[in-house]
């Protein structure tokens, strides 16, 4: 617990998504070895990555290493830059006709001359646990059963965890992407709980983004851009979920980088009801979300054996 300084009264907790996320994988591994007991395989996860982005190196890793400890099995497909489209969606054919595969996810971003849209929409929905097939987005907004993107998926599991009251509270999403803000705003809103929220988008082209922003009782920045939300932009008590993860350059630090989030954090926590910690925050939840969509998968296809 951070305490805040004495001008405000607020005591801060920190959403710690790496301590609950340890805590879903022991559940998942129980459900894994109760799985494999009852004659089914293990479940299996492939992910396909594309050149050599660091940060999309170490997400890959985290997840492979993830899939070890709850018992999955984990298959890597690695290529360079220079890939061609037309090899990289013979990988996704292959994947989508692999039974031994429940879910994989095509890495992002990809190089610029390959249309991620193409390759989103060549992976069959049903192993779309990423949940970025249109198919998987048109459910989600329609509340109909589907995947939902890993990230969104792990932040409404944080608040539920958490206890964190949703219901009729104002909820600010800054940034719009298809991975988190929309998908975010919509599961916010929807009615359940955690949800029941009333919601404001905003974005790029938002006039007075700060004064939206004093508005929100959970405020959820993904927009990538480091250190951008600021504690005048934040109202006293809020819930502050950070989903921006930037490697910034620091000399001083021992792989040459820092992690950074969009929140100014020692700024905003004092004020915060609630606030997620870059690292150690949204990113683990992400993880154990991509776990339960592969978990999900792998029931949904034995059931259809």
């Amino acid at each position: 617990m951070i305490t805040a300084p004495a001008s405000h009264t607020m005591d801060t907790e920190i959403l710690d998504g790496k301590g609950l996320s340890q805590k879903i994988k022991e559940e998942i591994a129980i459900e894994v070895t109760d799985w494999v007991a009852q004659g089914h395989r293990r479940p299996h996860l492939a992910a396909v990555l594309v050149g050599q982005d660091g940060a999309s190196r170490t997400y890959v890793d985290h997840k492979v290493k993830s899939c070890a400890q709850v018992g999955f099995e984990s298959t890597l497909i690695e290529r360079a830059a220079d890939v061609s489209q037309q090899e990289l969606l013979e990988i996704v054919a292959k994947l989508n006709a692999d039974p031994s595969i429940d879910g994989f996810i095509v890495q992002l971003p990809l190089p610029d001359h390959i249309d991620d849209q193409a390759v989103i929409e060549a992976v069959s929905p049903s192993k779309d646990v990423d949940g970025f097939h249109p198919s998987n987005m048109g459910n989600l907004a329609l509340g109909l059963p589907g995947f939902v993107p890993a990230t969104p998926a792990g932040i409404m599991t944080l608040l539920d965890r958490s206890g964190i009251e949703t219901a009729g509270k104002h909820a600010v999403v800054i940034g719009r992407s298809s991975i988190v803000g929309t998908p975010m705003s919509l599961l916010l809103s929807r009615s359940g709980n955690p949800g029941n929220c009333t919601v404001t988008l905003c974005h790029s082209r938002t006039q007075d983004l700060a004064a939206h922003c004093r508005r929100a009782d959970i405020l959820v920045a993904a927009v990538g851009r480091p250190g951008m939300v600021k504690a005048d932009m934040v109202k006293e008590g809020a819930v502050v979920i950070d989903v921006g993860i930037t490697r910034v350059e620091d000399p001083s630090a021992k792989r040459g980088f820092r992690l950074k989030g969009d929140v100014d954090f020692a700024d905003v926590a004092p004020k915060c009801s609630w606030i997620t910690p870059v690292p150690g925050g949204v990113g683990p939840m992400t993880i154990v979300s991509l776990l339960n969509n592969t978990l999900a998968a792998a029931r949904r296809s034995a059931a259809l054996a």
